[in-house]
């Protein structure tokens, strides 16, 4: 029952390609890592179900248990769950090589260092040290495809009829401090279709860059009102945000546009239904549909993500808490834990890495963080699933 060290795990993670991308030329399979975690999770002693992914040919979760010695009992325990994909890297913007762990002024720099292949080798180290004859309760590793995408992976699991953990800690990198709740996540095309024509007649076509100057004003208008009818004081920026991203149209200085097309993301708060800010966002442009029929659509870019919703109060946040010695906080940005909070379980979200590394070239984990949050998990673990006083 034997796994590789600590280093030697990450090196292998980050050796190990697994990029996800709407870019078709950039996605890669996850299936590399996702055969290294079932065989390191067997040398555990864990069952190992590996599920392709029904709408993502190519992409795999990995769903490990184990369940305590001389006990049938499959409901209940800690699941610690990741997702195995990264974003795709500029290697301009990249001093050493992203699939090749690199150490540094004491930090260990590659893509998925902290967000987040390297949460599993903290995960899969900590279990190492425990002894599984005074586990007590199911343990669980989930492993999940194409987060930084569309989270398919982790909307499947949520349809895992026998998966029943009483809690979930999702390994994102939070500098160990637990995340009780955090917003959703809504990206949309605003797409203008109008009538293109010689710029010296306007009246014979509709400029759609003219069109789009009104859909603006009017995002602009519920912006304001997003800002103003809904606050949360427990996140840094308190309202649900909308912002204008991206916007290209027509193609001649004299030619009448005849296509704008401008992508926007909102961030909605717990208790704003993806439901009611979609039916917002139409009422905001049906106004200049009725001025113009059928010009203005709107295209959903991904399927939205909606919030996640905790409670501090909580018997795992509680915990979470008393182990890291840090209060529980809400963030802005998002995770896979809306989708396995319907699981039925306690959820929060807590890993080793600073957000502020995520997605960023030179990607690392400060080495003196590595102890600490290896101790955290490891508490975590033993207090979750095993008897405390004899388990390691």
């Amino acid at each position: 029952m034997s796994v590789p060290d600590f280093l030697d795990m990450y090196k292998t993670l980050i050796a190990k390609p697994s990029i996800s991308a709407i870019d078709e030329s950039l996605d890669l399979s996850n299936k590399a890592v996702i055969d290294v975690l079932a065989n390191w999770c067997r040398d555990l002693e864990f069952e190992v179900e590996i599920t392709e992914l029904t709408h993502a040919p190519g992409k795999y979760n990995l769903l490990a248990r184990r369940e305590p010695l001389n006990s049938s009992k499959n409901h209940g325990g800690l699941m610690l769950a990741g997702h195995t994909d990264t974003v795709p890297f500029d290697d301009a913007r990249w001093n050493s090589n992203p699939f090749e762990l690199t150490e540094k002024d004491n930090k260990l720099f590659g893509l998925g260092s902290i967000d987040m292949k390297g949460f599993f080798a903290f995960v899969i180290t900590a279990i190492s040290q425990l002894d599984r004859k005074y586990q007590n309760a199911p343990l669980m590793i989930l492993a999940t495809a194409d987060e930084e995408t569309t989270m398919a992976g982790a909307q499947q699991v949520a349809q895992h009829t026998s998966l029943k953990p009483k809690y979930c800690v999702i390994g994102e990198p939070t500098d160990m401090v637990p995340v009780f709740t955090h917003k959703g996540h809504m990206s949309s095309a605003i797409r203008v279709t109008g009538r293109s024509g010689h710029s010296s007649d306007p009246d014979r076509g509709l400029n759609a860059i003219e069109v789009m100057q009104q859909v603006i004003s009017r995002l602009l208008h519920l912006k304001e009102e997003l800002k103003n009818k809904y606050s949360i004081e427990h996140f840094a920026v308190p309202h649900p945000t909308l912002n204008l991203g991206h916007i290209h149209g027509g193609d001649n200085a004299n030619r009448i546009c005849g296509c704008c097309e401008l992508h926007i993301d909102i961030r909605p708060l717990p208790g704003l239904s993806i439901t009611e800010l979609e039916q917002m966002l139409l009422n905001a442009i049906q106004p200049i549909n009725e001025q113009f029929p059928g010009c203005v659509d709107v295209i959903a870019l991904h399927d939205p993500i909606p919030a996640f919703s905790g409670r501090t109060d909580s018997g795992l946040v509680r915990l979470a808490e008393k182990l890291s010695k840090q209060k529980a906080i809400a963030v802005n940005y998002c995770t896979e834990a809306p989708f396995l909070q319907q699981l039925g379980c306690e959820t929060i979200v807590m890993g080793p890495g600073s957000i502020n590394q995520a997605h960023q070239p030179d990607e690392h984990l400060d080495m003196d963080k590595i102890t600490p949050s290896q101790n955290v998990i490891l508490d975590l673990i033993k207090k979750c699933c095993f008897n405390n006083e004899k388990a390691s």
